[in-house]
């Protein structure tokens, strides 16, 4: 037991350690001007095209997710690496990737081999959250880049289904250190965004009580039962392209679009009362997404001389 107790504060020291390299002004000597040339080039973007802000902030947390913030859900397949692009949750459905290619390019040419991949997305979805309403928040910087990517960890389990249980979701937060009330603010990012037919169609087609009658049919038109499997929604139908905390007054009218949004309210749900709090107060929501944004770019982050700062996002050096 005694030993038992030692490696856990081993690791609790191992871990403060890794987090107390992260800090917002990580930067202020090497690269001043990184998180401003990041943030034009993100504004550049969600200009071009307002979508894109969902799919960085979704980016950051399909990188996080998997075996930590460490930028490896950028990495390309190789002869001898399967890519994290190529996984189940990824494939035909992650974007965003030219973006941060640009806001790499952009930031290399102020400051060369300084400035991580892996902060640049963390910067990025910051960026596209403040963008269209949502949160500006201190980012904390200092990763560094993972030189494998992990598509096998991500097939596992590590990155929740669209027909996940509440229970399910809960563990997987609890795994990466995210509690009950983070998973929820977290899954107010999809106030923005949309969602395939195929995410979908079974909670439209299943006859189940916890889904709007109206909704369903609305849905329907366009996520027929066989086919269309590619046709996009948008996952909140009011206010799709802004941050706002619609999704939890969707929750509340059983219009969640997806399986694993609606299960965070109804039937005696552990979460209706967060979902409650947030419906009605909007600027917790937000402050409790920026916390749990936070929280979720300390996971497994890799600093000091651990892994490396790639020259390009798509592969190792």
């Amino acid at each position: 037991m005694a030993v038992f107790k030692i490696l856990v504060l081993l690791l609790s020291l191992s871990c403060y350690c890794c987090q107390a390299q992260l800090s917002p002004t990580f930067y202020d000597q090497t690269c001043p001007n990184a998180l401003s040339t990041i943030r034009s080039s993100i504004r550049t973007a969600i200009s071009r095209e307002r979508r894109m802000a969902a799919s960085l902030i979704r980016l950051h947390f399909h990188d996080c997710f998997v075996s930590g913030c460490d930028a490896s859900v950028m990495l390309v397949a190789t002869p001898t690496m399967e890519s994290e692009r190529d996984s189940l949750a990824n494939f035909q459905s992650a974007r965003g990737f030219e973006v941060i290619d640009q806001a790499k390019s952009a930031v290399e040419s102020v400051c060369p081999g300084v400035v991580s991949c892996a902060d640049i997305i963390a910067v990025a979805a910051r960026d596209a959250s403040e963008y269209v309403g949502g949160p500006r928040y201190a980012v904390k910087v200092g990763r560094r880049d993972s030189t494998a990517a992990f598509r096998a960890i991500a097939d596992s389990g590590d990155l929740p289904s669209f027909s996940a249980s509440l229970d399910t979701l809960s563990d997987l937060f609890l795994r990466k250190g995210l509690n009950t009330r983070d998973l929820v603010a977290l899954s107010g990012a999809h106030t923005l965004g949309q969602a395939q037919c195929s995410t979908f169609r079974d909670r439209l087609y299943d006859n189940s009580s916890d889904i709007d009658v109206g909704f369903s049919s609305t849905r329907k038109r366009r996520c027929p039962a066989n086919g269309g499997d590619t046709t996009l929604a948008p996952l909140d139908q009011v206010t799709p392209n802004s941050f706002d905390n619609n999704y939890y007054r969707n929750l509340m009218q059983k219009k969640g679009l997806l399986t694993s949004d609606q299960v965070l309210f109804g039937t005696g749900a552990s979460t209706e009362s967060i979902v409650t709090e947030y419906s009605r107060n909007p600027s917790r929501f937000t402050s409790d997404f920026a916390a749990a944004m936070i929280k979720m770019g300390d996971i497994q982050a890799l600093t000091g001389s651990d892994g490396q700062i790639r020259r390009i996002c798509s592969a190792v050096n």
